[in-house]
């Protein structure tokens, strides 16, 4: 049965397709536990087949990451660490952007990603002497969203950028998934952008670097899966083991099961407030070691609250 879906994962786009595209490069490996896969999607016929942009896709994977262990929970930090900085300019200032709405749990996630990073930027000229000229000029934002505001969010950092005149920006932002075995088990990282509230339907002005400006690295985990993904998914288990009804008839269910509410509805595991503080801690971890490659980790958590 052919599944309907809507996903902020190239990944699971790319699954779709059967991994094989032309114009796509894929490569994995697994590293104690944790899953690292970079796709690069490197023509415009590619894009459009899987509704992606052109640009590299960074998938880190650990089926256990809200219960893993200090030791793997390290390793991810360190693996969503050397992603970002890979993709980030060498030099210059970098404006974090927490999207998403506080006051929504299961959307809050670059909010409290931003209250945990290290931001620099305003103590350039008084830092201990043994961190001047070592640490990068961060900034951090979370604007809000529209309903809050008023404002793109886009038009706010585009503003905020022609201020600040940074060289790149980090967007954190909660994603939507079709499989629900990827919430909270997932990180992307790319340097494409991102559309706030793409996979839930809510289209806005993408954080692009044709937006900004500047190159916008976009670092999301999935927080959210669509009911009907799942009532879909049961009813194809269902039908593969027992047979219940016919392949044609299974679609046309399908199809009328993705209309109406159970079409729009999306939800979301009732810890979810423990699991994004959980994530937002690692991400975090990991943007600030990419933003300060000079300080070791435990310098780095003694100066988050200076």
């Amino acid at each position: 049965m052919v599944r309907g879906y809507r996903t902020d994962l190239a990944m699971e786009c790319l699954d779709q397709k059967n991994g094989e595209l032309k114009g796509v490069r894929m490569n994995t490996r697994t590293i104690g536990g944790v899953t690292h896969t970079r796709i690069r999607i490197e023509d415009e016929r590619a894009a459009d087949r899987l509704g992606r942009r052109k640009g590299e896709y960074i998938t880190v994977e650990c089926r256990d990451l809200p219960n893993c262990d200090a030791r793997t929970r390290e390793l991810l930090a360190r693996m969503v660490a050397m992603s970002v900085r890979g993709m980030l300019p060498p030099e210059g200032e970098v404006l974090v952007v927490g999207l998403g709405n506080r006051n929504v749990t299961a959307d809050a996630l670059g909010t409290r990603v931003v209250e945990r990073m290290l931001v620099t930027r305003h103590l350039q000229q008084t830092i201990a002497e043994e961190l001047r000229g070592k640490l990068r000029g961060v900034s951090a934002i979370a604007p809000g969203v529209l309903g809050l505001t008023g404002i793109e969010t886009a038009e706010l950092c585009r503003g905020l950028v022609r201020h600040v005149k940074p060289a790149a920006v980090v967007a954190i932002d909660a994603l939507a998934a079709y499989e629900s075995q990827r919430i909270c088990t997932t990180v992307q990282i790319t340097d494409t952008g991102i559309q706030p509230g793409s996979g839930v339907g809510n289209h806005r002005l993408g954080l692009t670097e044709e937006t900004l400006g500047v190159k916008v690295i976009a670092v999301g985990v999935p927080m959210v899966v669509y009911a009907s993904t799942i009532a879909r998914d049961a009813m194809t288990e269902l039908i593969r083991r027992y047979g219940i009804i016919k392949q044609e008839e299974s679609e046309q269910l399908a199809g009328q099961m993705t209309e109406g509410l159970m079409g729009d509805m999306v939800v979301t595991p009732r810890e979810i407030d423990e699991l994004v503080l959980n994530i937002a801690g690692l991400l975090s971890d990991g943007i600030n070691q990419a933003l300060q490659p000079s300080i070791d980790t435990d310098t780095l958590h003694s100066y988050l609250h200076i």
